[in-house]
């Protein structure tokens, strides 16, 4: 049996319908929307293509209407996309994002597996890179053979005794620098992990972003995003927030 293993796909669809992997199941790890122009097309995707999907913070924060503030880096990309997934999404689409669980367990082939979006302790929003030390302690009292992670937007695997840690990367927006969707594939039969990544029309797809009703520097953000694989640097003056409009003088009384 080969398992395909998808995460934070983003509103990304042109990478999402990049992949072309033979696969028996499909597990998908959270975070279908945001920061991209098609929130509808990736959603429609997993309701109809993902086996096994859980909830990302990102489904959360869309589905219950969560407003975000912030001005620097990705919380800002998020606040000012946010919107458009609002208005794109229908009453079906955003009902499958809250009915999307935060963590599933299920047995395929003899295989335990674990899904969550952050980490066992925290499903949805801890944040947990490669680091072999803090995940042993994590899964320290699982009851799994493989725990599928996201969230971090890294690609990694760790074997750590009888548990082995995975995490796809990012289909929908890497942030190593390696600008191709990235997904993982495990085949039961040879106990075999793959961290896979494939090529997609990146220029598509900020095309569409450019058409989309965004705020211009976050058309701006997101387009460095996916043509550098990681965001610009904090000081840099071409992506520093607008300034405040100066207060209207009042005529004297």
């Amino acid at each position: 049996m080969r398992i395909l293993v998808v995460s934070d796909i983003h509103a990304n669809y042109a990478a999402l319908s990049a992949i072309a992997e033979p696969h028996d199941v499909c597990l998908m790890l959270g975070d279908l929307v945001d920061y991209g122009p098609d929130p509808v097309e990736c959603v429609r995707w997993s309701m109809t293509h993902a086996h096994h999907a859980i909830r990302g913070n990102h489904d959360h924060g869309v589905a219950q209407g969560v407003e975000v503030k912030g001005d620097h880096g990705y919380r800002y990309l998020t606040r000012a996309t946010r919107p458009l997934m609002w208005r794109a999404l229908g009453p079906e689409e955003r009902g499958y994002l809250l009915r999307l669980p935060l963590t599933k367990r299920l047995t395929l082939n003899g295989t335990r597996i674990l899904m969550v979006h952050g980490t066992p302790r925290d499903p949805l929003d801890e944040y947990l890179l490669k680091d072999v030390e803090t995940w042993s302690r994590r899964v320290q009292h699982v009851d799994a053979d493989i725990v599928c992670v996201g969230h971090s937007h890294m690609q990694f695997e760790i074997e750590l005794g009888d548990v082995r840690v995975l995490n796809p990367g990012s289909v929908g927006q890497p942030r190593n620098g390696d600008i191709r969707a990235a997904y993982a594939v495990i085949d039961l039969a040879s106990g075999r992990v793959e961290l896979k990544r494939v090529s997609y029309p990146i220029e598509d797809v900020i095309a569409r972003m450019n058409a989309a009703a965004v705020p211009e520097r976050a058309k701006r953000l997101y387009a460095y995003s996916l043509l550098q694989g990681r965001l610009p640097p904090s000081d840099d003056p071409a992506f520093a927030p607008e300034p405040e409009p100066s207060p209207v003088a009042r005529a004297p009384a």
